[in-house]
C-alpha cells in the first residue's frame, strides 16, 4: 500500500494475494474524505469503499460457489425436517422435568439426521461450546484415561477444563485424566496423521480434533482430514473415540465430521447451527452409546436425555437450524471478500487465498495493540446493539489474557451474528466471526478500516514496525 498521492495502483500486493485490483489511489484518496457510510451513522472512507466494491466484483465466482453450497446444505436440512415431520405443535414447551417434550425430541432427531449421527443432545441448558465439549470429555473419560489433542493446543477456555495450566478445581486432571498434544507445525500444515498414530497408546481413550482455528494462527481442519485421522487411529486402536470440536464448522462443507468417521461432535447454538436466532444452547451428536454416556453427565445417571424442559425455546432453535446453511454461506462470503481487502492492503490473513475454509473465522494480524483496539472499536460502530459504547479489553473467565470483544449482538456472545474479538497478546490478531449477511460484514470491516485510516494506522508496513517494538 502506497501513500496518498502516489501513482502506483493497488494490485494485490499483500501476502498470498492473487486477485488483481486496479484502483488508482489518487482517485480514491484512502485515508481522507467521507462516504455514504453516514447512512448507518458511520463515516466510511470513500477509497476503502471503492476498494471493497472492486474486490467484491473479483470475488464473484467465490460467492457463487458459496451460494451453491448453501443450496445443497439447505436441501439436506429441509429433507430432515420433512423426514422427522416437524409440526407447529412442536413449538410448544414443557416445564419442570420436561418429560415427553416433543420440541426437544424433534430438534435432537433433526441434528442427528443432518449430521449423519445415531443420536443427538440439543439443549438450551448447554450454555456454550466449551460446556458441550466439557460434557463430552467428562462423560467419556475415566481416571487413568488419556485425551490426545491431535490438532495442537485446544481453545483457550478448554485448557482449564483439562487442567493444562495447573490444578483447577473440577478439572479432568484433578480426576486423574492425563493429556498430550500433537503440535501442528506451520500455520497451514495439514494434520500429521503418522505423528498422531505414533502418539496413540494403550491409555489413549479420546482423540480430540478442533476444527476451527480458534485463537491460533493455523488453518481450519477440513472434514476429509478428520476422516483420514479417524481411519488411521482405528487401524491401531479400534476402541479410541474421535471427538471433534465442531464450533464454527457447521455447514461450511457438504458433510459434517460424524458423517466421515468421527464418533462425537459438539458445538454451540449461538454459533453456526443456531442461525443467529437461537437464544442459547449447545448440541452433541454421535454414536448412540456414547451420547447416552454424555447425557448422564448432562443430567444424572439413570435419567440421561429423557428429561430437560424446552421452556418454549423450541421454535427458535428449530427455525435457527433451518436458516443456518444460508447464514453460514453469507458469513463465508462476507469474510471471503474481507480477506482479499486485507491482503490487498498488505495484512497477513488466514484462511489463505486458495484455501477452502472449514470454519467461519477470519484471522487478521494487526501487529500492535493500538491498531487492534482501534480496528475493533471502529468495527463495533456498525453493530445494531450497543453501538454507542466503545469495547474495552478486559479479563474474561477461561482466558489467560485480557480479551477485546466487539460487535453488539441481539443474543449475548452470539458470534454467529457478527463479531470481532482478540486476546491482547502479540502479534495482536483480530478474529472476525460470523455475519448473518455479507453486507453487514462489509459495513463493519469498512468501519474498522476507516477508523485505522483516520488515525493514520492503515499501512501494514507501519504495523509490522510497531509490532516489533510493541510488547504491551
Amino acid at each position: 500500500m502506497t501513500e496518498r498521492g502516489a501513482t502506483d495502483d493497488i494490485t494485490g500486493s499483500g501476502p498470498d494475494a492473487d486477485i488483481d485490483i486496479d484502483i488508482d489511489i489518487r482517485d480514491t484518496d484512502i485515508g481522507v474524505g467521507r462516504d455514504t457510510g453516514r447512512d448507518i451513522g458511520v463515516d466510511i472512507d470513500p477509497g476503502l469503499a471503492a476498494l471493497m466494491r472492486e474486490v467484491e466484483r473479483a470475488c464473484r465466482p467465490d460467492i457463487e460457489r458459496l451460494d451453491a453450497l448453501a443450496g445443497r446444505n439447505l436441501a439436506r436440512v429441509l429433507e430432515a425436517f420433512r423426514h422427522v415431520g416437524v409440526t407447529d405443535q412442536d413449538f410448544g414447551g414443557t416445564t419442570g422435568y420436561g418429560y415427553d417434550d416433543r420440541g426437544r425430541e424433534v430438534a435432537e432427531a433433526l441434528f442427528a439426521r443432518v449430521f449423519g449421527a445415531e443420536a443427538a443432545i440439543v439443549r438450551h441448558q448447554i450454555v456454550s461450546g466449551t460446556h458441550a465439549l466439557a460434557l463430552c470429555l467428562f462423560g467419556l473419560l475415566l481416571p487413568g484415561d488419556e485425551v490426545l489433542f491431535a490438532s495442537g493446543e485446544p481453545y483457550d477456555t478448554l485448557r482449564d477444563v483439562v487442567g493444562m495450566a495447573g490444578p483447577v478445581p473440577g478439572s479432568l486432571a484433578e480426576l486423574g485424566v492425563t493429556w498430550r498434544v500433537v503440535p501442528r507445525e506451520g500455520e497451514g500444515q495439514a494434520l500429521d496423521v503418522d505423528r498422531i498414530r505414533r502418539a496413540v497408546h494403550e491409555r489413549t481413550k479420546v482423540v480430540f480434533i478442533q476444527r476451527s482455528r480458534g485463537y491460533s494462527w493455523q488453518s481450519s481442519v477440513p472434514v476429509h482430514e478428520i476422516e483420514r485421522v479417524a481411519r488411521a487411529v482405528r487401524e491401531d486402536k479400534p476402541d479410541a473415540i474421535v471427538v471433534v470440536d465442531n464450533c464454527y464448522g457447521e455447514f461450511t462443507e457438504d458433510r459434517e465430521p460424524t458423517g466421515a468417521g468421527a464418533d462425537v461432535v459438539a458445538g454451540s447454538l449461538i454459533k453456526n447451527p443456531g442461525g443467529g436466532i437461537a437464544p442459547a444452547g449447545g448440541y452433541i451428536a454421535g454414536k448412540r452409546r456414547l451420547i447416552e454416556r454424555i447425557a448422564a453427565r448432562l443430567t444424572a445417571p439413570g435419567v440421561g436425555a429423557a428429561i430437560g424442559p424446552s421452556l418454549g425455546q423450541s421454535r427458535l432453535i428449530l427455525q435457527g437450524f433451518f436458516l443456518a446453511p444460508i447464514m453460514v454461506a453469507e458469513s463465508m462470503a462476507g469474510t471471503r471478500v474481507a480477506a482479499h481487502v486485507f491482503r490487498v492492503l498488505g495484512y497477513p490473513v488466514l484462511p489463505r487465498d486458495r484455501e477452502q475454509p472449514s470454519d467461519t473465522v477470519l484471522a487478521v494480524r494487526m501487529f500492535s495493540r493500538d491498531r487492534l483496539v482501534t480496528f475493533c472499536r471502529g468495527f463495533h460502530l456498525a453493530s445494531p446493539v450497543n453501538a454507542r459504547y466503545a469495547p474495552e479489553p478486559c479479563p474474561l473467565p477461561g482466558y489467560s489474557d485480557s480479551v477485546i470483544m466487539a460487535g453488539g449482538t441481539f443474543v449475548q456472545g452470539s458470534s454467529s451474528e457478527l463479531t470481532v474479538d482478540a486476546p491482547l497478546r502479540p502479534p495482536y490478531t483480530a478474529y472476525i466471526q460470523g455475519g448473518l449477511s455479507r453486507h453487514h460484514v462489509r459495513l463493519a470491516v469498512l468501519a474498522g478500516l476507516t477508523a485505522l485510516a483516520r488515525k493514520g494506522m492503515l499501512r501494514p508496513a507501519e504495523a509490522a514496525e510497531a509490532g516489533a517494538a510493541d510488547t504491551r
